[in-house]
């Protein structure tokens, strides 16, 4: 799969744009803050429907304007489709497939993009959160309906939180809140498929994440990743240290069993307490957390593995083709030799997108078409 032709209409930084790429590898350069990175992540949210760098999508539509529109005409193979989305700064965004409307979610059927940048780095770093978020985009790609679960879920877990707070207010308990039971039925429901939905990516991960990180790093340090799961008892969320995996079994009763155990706390603090929503994918190397174990050279190794995995998985049970392959500005980051073993891990990937500030960073194997930016607009194009 590749990306023929991407088109922008006032967003980022961009008021219109035309961009042509080629199989292969393209190479994005320009100063920081020219808008190469904004190339990117255009093309990244059609594949799973979120930044790299922002959580919502206001800042995704340029200044002044009230949408923003990414279009883009993918090959694989013979055929050819267009893809569209309207990013509304108010409302709910609207989709295309071919110039017929349809659902948002149903985008990532048609595109898979696995995309390399410096913000990666908190996936091993950082809160739950950015794991989580890792985590669910690559659902999402792999399976295109978990993003109407994800979505369903976000919906009853906002309802259900409402109902706890408003009940905190107004001093009332349990037993005043025959609702409350319905919205614990569509949490288990919803949260159940989630849950474990999350575990086998996480078992079907783990073999090509082995490969990637001794690929990335010369070493095998026995990486590992595994879900803390808060219907086991752990709260990652307050606990950097909770490790607690969810053992075999029923998954939905363990979710009711769990939400009854933590009522009181729940209508006390006016939060949910259990589900998804507050799991954890632990990673390790050494038998040790990533996360506050790691020097900043193995940090890089694990995130880069994880994203390099993910690629793989993609690249094996798709009908797609090979998933876009973008690095932003990732190799800068890099010493010449980390510089040197990515570089051959994805070049014979179908279309391979890199962003750089400066062309030398990027090693000669990935310098194929190159686009030069500035200002946010398109300079120049010198084909290889």
């Amino acid at each position: 799969m590749i990306v023929e032709q991407l088109s922008l209409v006032d967003f980022r930084n961009y008021e219109h744009a035309e961009l042509g790429l080629a199989g292969g590898a393209n190479l994005l350069v320009g100063r920081n803050g020219q808008g190469k990175t904004n190339l990117a992540e255009a093309v990244t949210y059609l594949a799973t429907l979120g930044s790299h760098r922002v959580s919502v999508d206001a800042p995704l539509v340029r200044s002044g304007a009230d949408a923003a529109i990414v279009r883009a005409r993918l090959a694989h193979g013979e055929r050819r489709i267009v893809l569209e989305i309207q990013i509304n700064k108010q409302g709910s965004n609207k989709a295309r497939v071919g110039g017929a409307p349809v659902r948002t979610a149903e985008l990532p059927r048609y595109a898979q993009v696995v995309l390399f940048a410096p913000e990666d780095l908190q996936i091993v770093r950082g809160d739950p959160s950015a794991r989580r978020r890792f985590a669910d985009q690559l659902l999402v790609q792999r399976t295109p309906r978990m993003a109407g679960v994800l979505g369903d879920y976000d919906r009853v877990l906002r309802q259900r939180t409402a109902l706890l707070k408003s009940a905190r207010a107004r001093g009332l308990r349990a037993e005043s809140l025959p609702t409350l039971d319905v919205w614990d039925d569509k949490l288990v429901a919803l949260g159940t498929e989630i849950i474990e939905a999350r575990a086998r990516l996480a078992r079907e991960l783990h073999p090509p994440l082995v490969a990637a990180y001794a690929a990335i790093a010369g070493a095998d340090h026995s990486p590992e990743l595994e879900w803390a799961s808060s219907i086991a008892g752990a709260d990652p969320e307050e606990d950097d240290d909770a490790t607690t995996a969810l053992a075999a079994g029923d998954t939905a009763e363990a979710f009711r069993t769990a939400l009854a155990a933590r009522r009181s706390a729940e209508l006390d603090r006016g939060v949910t307490l259990v589900g998804p929503h507050r799991d954890d994918l632990v990673l390790r190397i050494h038998s040790l957390p990533v996360k506050g174990y790691a020097s900043h050279g193995e940090s890089w190794s694990v995130a880069l593995a994880l994203r390099l995995a993910s690629a793989q998985l993609l690249r094996a049970d798709s009908m797609l083709g090979d998933p876009i392959v973008i690095l932003d500005d990732v190799f800068a980051e890099l010493d010449v030799d980390r510089r040197a073993r990515l570089a051959g891990l994805v070049v014979d990937f179908e279309q391979v997108i890199v962003t750089a500030a400066v062309e030398a960073d990027v090693p000669d194997g990935l310098r194929g078409r190159t686009v030069r930016i500035e200002s946010g607009r398109i300079r120049g194009v010198d084909d290889d």
